[in-house]
């Protein structure tokens, strides 16, 4: 039996990264038990995110989201975005700067651009690096930085012919 390394989603290859290109996600709204979740995933209970009447006396006047809460929603709907499904290798590093604070209620969503790639044939892709901002209901960036990922480079024409006729053997049982 051939070994076939099965592509489980839509993503894009390394080769379709091209400079310039734009991502931009859905919107999702910060809830309450978001914060809480994360303050119980996490650990951090600053009373700045979890303590309402102390928030109050805080130059931000509300209970606030923890940043990392921010970055990790950011993630998450960069990844549904789909470009990434069946061909991300890896979530290499990032660099983030938070610049303005999320409240409870608060609307964020992802605006990104490739700005750089670099092919690493040797590890069967090449890194692509992101220009990433997360913005607010208001247009307003709360947070901005580079997310540095790995991508699978597309198979080369003679391994995809052989993953879609070992497909193609498998489905029909007999090779009709």
């Amino acid at each position: 039996m051939t070994e076939v390394t099965q592509r489980y989603g839509q993503g894009l290859w390394f080769e379709e990264f091209v400079e310039g290109l734009p991502l931009r996600t859905r919107g999702r709204t910060i809830t309450e038990a978001d914060l809480v979740a994360f303050a119980g995933l996490s650990g951090d209970f600053n009373p700045m995110h979890t303590d309402a009447r102390y928030a109050e006396t805080t130059r931000f006047g509300a209970r606030i989201a923890h940043g990392a809460l921010v970055f990790s929603i950011a993630t998450g709907l960069a990844y549904q975005l789909g470009v990434l499904e069946g061909t991300v290798i890896a979530f290499l590093g990032f660099e983030m700067k938070l610049h303005a604070p999320v409240y409870i209620g608060d609307t964020i969503r992802v605006e990104a651009k490739v700005s750089k790639r670099r092919p690493l044939p040797a590890a069967g892709g090449g890194i692509v690096t992101l220009d990433v901002k997360v913005l607010n209901q208001r247009d307003e960036a709360v947070q901005k930085g580079e997310w540095t990922i790995m991508v699978r480079s597309r198979p080369n024409e003679s391994g995809a012919q052989a993953v879609a006729e070992s497909g193609s053997q498998s489905a029909h049982g007999d090779g009709d």
